[in-house]
């Protein structure tokens, strides 16, 4: 049988992780955004079923991960699979498969479409080396946060600035409410007071409002930097407010060549260490260069997740 063709220095970089088995890998799949066609299910299926242990597993990032695939079946995997049809994913120090919920499409909570924004960050960023370490980027598509943005290296999450048409009010009160913040309270001339340090950008004001007196003034994504999982966790924080969906790929390419330059030298640490490290001062200062309509005035540094306890006579 002839050796596979696949560069075996580049082995877990291109997806492929070596498993306790001799000669035995996982296969990372590229799945942007969680979503799949059925017909490319169905192919992926046939192939684990051929090749690997008979079943995949589903990771929390949303790739599909083939089972106990032999070293020797590597192209005929790749064949099968159809390159063009299926990307094997990344790993390493690279951009990784962007993770995203559903979006606006069919989630009646939705604000924004991130979908294709996953799509668009897939495209365009996916691979590109850090020099340091993984790069992980979600999308939110509202506060409810189901894919834990602020979890990421760079994390989106979708949001809506409301505004009321005080003449198109009819003082019915169901904005005040669906109101679960206190954000909205209905005033002494009965129409909604507006208490803005504690709206969350949800947006449940518009769309319960009959008369659609409430309207959206601004949309976009509300974008935390510097999370990270794993043995020392963090969870990142405000960086700017209603970024435009078309803007999200600059901004992630202005964070990722920042977090470049200050890592140099660092070997493999996260870009949320490195924030800690220089001070949040100097990114929003690079991000307020090329965007200074959204970027916050200022932040505090990713929060560190103390996740345990010293034991007895242990130091702290």
């Amino acid at each position: 049988m002839a050796e596979p063709k696949i560069d075996l220095k580049n082995l877990k970089a291109g997806g492929f992780i070596k498993e306790r088995g001799k000669d035995l890998f996982t296969v990372r799949l590229r799945v942007p955004g969680g979503r799949m066609s059925v017909d490319r299910l169905s192919k992926i299926a046939a192939v684990a079923q051929k090749y690997g242990k008979g079943y995949v597993h589903l990771s929390v990032r949303q790739s599909i991960e083939l089972i106990n695939i032999n070293f020797a079946d590597f192209d005929a995997v790749v064949a099968e699979l159809g390159e063009e049809q299926q990307k094997v994913a990344s790993c390493g120090a690279r951009v990784r498969v962007p993770t995203a919920c559903g979006g606006c499409e069919y989630n009646p909570n939705g604000l924004v479409d991130t979908q294709k924004s996953a799509l668009e960050v897939d495209q365009k960023l996916f691979g590109t080396a850090t020099g340091h370490h993984k790069f992980k980027v979600g999308f939110a598509g509202c506060p409810f946060d189901c894919p834990k943005s602020a979890t990421n290296d760079v994390g989106f999450q979708g949001a809506v600035w409301p505004k009321l048409d005080a003449d198109g009010c009819i003082s019915c009160g169901l904005c005040a409410k669906s109101c679960t913040e206190g954000a909205l309270s209905m005033g002494a001339d009965n129409k909604p007071v507006f208490d803005a340090a504690k709206c969350i950008y949800c947006g449940d004001c518009i769309k319960v409002c009959p008369t659609s007196a409430w309207s959206a003034e601004k949309k976009g994504y509300t974008v935390r930097i510097g999370g990270k999982w794993g043995r020392r966790p963090l969870i990142g924080t405000l960086f700017a407010t209603f970024v435009p969906e078309e803007r999200v790929v600059d901004f992630i390419a202005c964070v990722l060549t920042w977090y470049q330059e200050k890592a140099e030298g660092a070997g493999r640490v996260r870009l949320g260490d490195i924030i800690i490290r220089e001070g949040w001062q100097s990114l929003l200062e690079r991000l307020r260069s090329e965007f200074p309509q959204y970027v916050v005035q200022e932040t505090i540094a990713p929060h560190v997740i103390q996740n345990q306890v010293p034991l007895p006579g242990q130091q702290a």
